[in-house]
C-alpha cells in the first residue's frame, strides 16, 4: 500500500466534516470571527436556512488585500505564535481551519478594508480554489457572503434537515455568541425579514430579555462566587421554574460558550429536594479564570473544554447556585434590602405595647343547625337518593325516586333547559378532582385530570390527521412578550397550531397576541402567559419522526398541557359532559401514557366499610 500526501482541497474537505456540520456551523464561526476582529455590531442575513446565502458583516479591524487572500489558507491565524500562546488562548478562533474548511464546501466572497486603507478588497474562493481578487470600495471591516453550502458534496446537503429545524439551529448559536457579548449589537435576518434586532445592552440580565423575552428574566435569581481559582456570575432559575424540556441552559468560560454534563450535575444537585424527578431550572452561569487552567482544544467546534481542577470548579458551581436559592427562597418574603420596608417591631419586654387592648369575642348562636334543610335544600333529602334501575323507569328523564321525594326538573327545565336535559343527578364531582357514578355493579371512580387528557388525546389526533381543532376565542386577547426568537418558533409552527385549535397571532418582533385556544383550554389571562411558555417549549423539542409517531407524540403533550390547566368541575353537569366525552373514546380506562383513568368500586368492597 503507497502512501501518499493529500491534496489540499480534499484535507480541507475533511476538515470541513469536522468544522462544518450544518449552517449553523458558518453562522458561529464567522460570528466569532467579527467578534476577534474587534467589532461592536455583527450583522447576520440567512436566506434558505442558510443553504442559499449565509452572509455575515462586521465592523471589526478588517484585513490587509494580502491577509484576505491568506486567511482562506488552513491553519493561517493571527491568534498564535508559539507553543506557549496554546496556554493564553482568550479569542474565540485560533486553529485557522474555519475559513479554509469553509471555502472548501461552499462558494465565498469576502469584501474587507481597514481604517488606514482608502480602499477595500474583494476575494472569491470556492471548493478551495482562489478565483479573483480585486479592489471595491468597502466599509471598514468584513463582510462574509458564503453561497450553495455543500454544493459540491452532494451528500451532505442531502442529509440537511427541514429550513425550520436548520433554522433553529441558527437561532441556537447566535443566541450563544450574542450572549458572550451584551456590550455589543447584533442583528438577524432570515428571507427578507427581522428576525431580531439587538443593540448595546446596558448588562446581562437586558440582553438575555431582549433575546429570550421577560418571562425567563422574571424567573431568575443573581448566582455570583469568587475564589482563588475562580470567578463565577450569572442567574439561575426558581425551582417553580422548572420545566420537562431542556431550554435555557447555558455556561461559558472566559466568554466562550460550553457544553458539560459534568457542571449541569453540579446544578441539578444544587436544586437536590426543591424541583421534581425530571424537570430542569434555566441558568446562564458565567466562569472566569486563569486561561492555562482550561484546555479549550479538545473538540474541532470548541464546545468541549477541560478544566485543570474539575472537582473544584464542580464545588464552586454547586455551592453558588445553592446559595443563590436558599437567600432569595427568604427574600421573596422579606425583602431586607428594600430602603422602603417597614420595620418589623421586636417584640420582647415590651410586648404589652402591641398586645391588643381587649380580646375579641366571637358571636354564638346556640340555636343554629347547620344541617338543618333551608331553602332549596328543603326540597332534597340527599340521604334517601338512590339510583334509577334498569328496566324501572331508568332513563335519562326519568324522576329519581326518594321516600317522598319530588322531582323539580321539569318546573325549573324551562329556565334551564340544557341542564335539566343531561341526567346530572347520577353523578357527583368530588373536590373537582373525581367523578362519581352508580354502575351496575358498585360505584364508577373518574379522575378527572387524566379523564381530560384523555378527552384531549383523542381530539388532537384527530386535528393533526384531519379538519382541525374547534377553537375558543379569549373574551380579550392577551398579548404576550416571549423574545425575538422565541417569537420565530411560533411563526415555523403556525400552520400546527391552527389545526389544533390555536389562534396566536404575531405582534411586532417579540411578541404573540393570543386570541383563542382549543376548547377546554382556560383563557384566563394568566394560565395563557403559563400555556404560550409551555407551548414553546413543546415546539422547541425536534419532532422531525416517522409520520404517525409524531402526531401521537405531539397529541399527548398538548393533551398533558391542556388536562393540567383546566378549572375544577364547578357542578354535576359539567360532571356528566365530561363523563360522557370521556366513555364516547376507544379507550376510556387509560391516558395515552398508560395511566388508569377509572375504576369501579364493587358493592362488597362498600358493604365491608359499614
Amino acid at each position: 500500500m503507497e502512501l501518499r500526501i493529500l491534496p489540499g482541497n480534499i484535507a480541507n474537505m475533511i476538515a470541513a466534516g469536522e468544522v462544518v456540520q450544518r449552517p449553523s456551523s458558518v453562522v458561529k464561526e464567522l460570528m466569532e470571527n467579527a467578534l476577534d476582529a474587534g467589532a461592536s455590531q455583527v450583522d447576520v442575513v440567512i436566506t434558505d436556512a442558510g443553504r442559499t446565502l449565509i452572509q455575515v458583516i462586521d465592523n471589526g479591524c478588517g484585513m490587509s488585500p494580502d491577509d484576505a487572500v491568506l486567511c482562506f489558507e488552513r491553519h493561517a491565524t493571527s491568534k498564535i505564535a508559539t507553543a506557549e500562546d496554546l496556554d493564553r488562548i482568550l479569542t474565540f478562533g485560533f486553529r485557522g481551519e474555519a475559513l479554509a474548511s469553509i471555502a472548501a464546501v461552499a462558494e465565498v466572497t469576502l469584501k474587507t478594508r481597514r481604517a488606514e486603507d482608502e480602499v477595500g478588497v474583494e476575494v472569491a474562493f470556492a471548493a478551495s480554489e482562489h478565483l479573483s481578487t480585486r479592489e471595491v470600495q468597502a466599509p471598514q471591516g468584513a463582510n462574509f457572503a458564503v453561497r450553495n453550502l455543500f454544493y459540491n458534496v452532494p451528500a451532505r446537503r442531502k442529509f440537511l434537515k427541514s429550513d425550520n429545524v436548520e433554522f433553529k439551529h441558527i437561532l441556537e448559536e447566535y443566541t450563544r455568541v450574542a450572549l458572550t457579548r451584551p456590550d455589543a449589537g447584533f442583528s438577524l435576518r432570515h428571507n427578507g425579514r427581522d428576525i431580531s434586532v439587538l443593540k448595546p445592552a446596558k448588562s446581562l440580565k437586558f440582553r438575555i430579555q431582549d433575546l429570550l423575552g421577560p418571562t425567563v428574566v422574571g424567573d431568575v435569581v443573581d448566582v455570583s462566587a469568587e475564589t482563588s481559582l475562580l470567578r463565577l456570575h450569572g442567574f439561575a432559575g426558581r425551582p417553580e421554574g422548572a420545566r420537562k424540556t431542556l431550554g435555557n441552559q447555558f455556561f461559558f468560560v472566559n466568554g466562550r460558550y460550553f457544553r458539560s454534563p459534568y457542571l449541569h450535575k453540579a446544578v441539578m444537585n444544587a436544586y437536590e429536594n426543591l424541583i421534581p424527578e425530571g424537570v430542569t431550572p434555566s441558568y446562564f452561569l458565567y466562569l472566569e479564570t486563569d486561561p492555562s487552567s482550561v484546555d479549550v482544544n479538545i473538540h474541532p467546534t470548541k464546545t468541549e473544554i477541560k478544566f485543570a481542577e474539575d472537582s473544584v470548579v464542580f464545588q464552586v458551581v454547586f455551592a453558588a447556585v445553592k446559595e443563590a436559592l436558599g437567600y432569595h427562597a427568604v427574600a421573596a418574603d422579606l425583602d431586607f434590602d428594600n430602603p422602603e420596608a417597614k420595620d418589623l417591631p421586636v417584640i420582647g419586654t415590651r410586648f404589652q405595647e402591641y398586645s391588643p387592648s381587649s380580646i375579641p369575642q366571637a358571636g354564638v348562636d346556640p340555636n343554629y343547625d347547620p344541617f338543618a334543610p333551608t331553602g332549596a335544600q328543603a326540597q332534597f333529602d340527599f340521604g334517601a337518593w338512590e339510583a334509577p334501575k334498569a328496566g324501572n323507569g331508568g332513563g335519562a328523564d326519568a324522576p329519581f325516586r326518594t321516600g317522598g321525594l319530588v322531582d323539580r326538573r321539569e318546573d325549573y327545565g324551562k329556565l334551564f333547559e340544557e341542564q335539566a336535559a343531561l341526567p346530572s343527578h347520577r353523578v357527583l364531582p368530588v373536590h373537582g378532582k373525581y367523578i362519581l357514578a352508580p354502575s351496575s355493579s358498585g360505584v364508577m371512580v373518574v379522575h378527572v385530570r387524566r379523564a381530560r387528557e384523555r378527552i384531549f388525546y383523542d381530539r388532537f389526533r384527530k386535528a393533526l390527521s384531519s379538519s382541525g381543532h374547534v377553537t375558543q376565542t379569549a373574551l380579550f386577547p392577551v398579548q404576550v412578550n416571549v423574545g425575538a426568537l422565541n417569537r420565530t418558533v411560533f411563526d415555523a409552527h403556525a400552520d400546527l397550531l391552527r389545526s389544533l385549535g390555536f389562534d396566536i397571532a404575531p405582534f411586532g418582533n417579540d411578541t404573540v397576541v393570543v386570541n383563542g385556544v382549543p376548547e377546554g383550554y382556560s383563557t384566563e389571562p394568566g394560565k395563557v402567559e403559563t400555556l404560550v411558555s409551555d407551548v414553546l417549549l413543546i415546539l422547541s423539542d425536534n419532532h422531525a419522526s416517522l409520520p404517525g409517531v409524531m402526531e401521537s407524540a405531539l397529541a399527548e403533550k398538548f393533551a398533558v398541557l391542556g388536562a393540567s390547566g383546566g378549572r375544577d368541575l364547578a357542578s354535576p353537569v359539567e360532571a356528566q359532559r365530561l363523563l360522557d366525552a370521556l366513555l364516547s373514546s376507544d379507550n376510556p380506562e387509560f391516558t395515552s401514557g398508560g395511566k388508569r383513568i377509572l375504576a369501579v368500586l364493587p358493592l362488597d368492597e362498600l358493604d365491608k366499610k359499614f
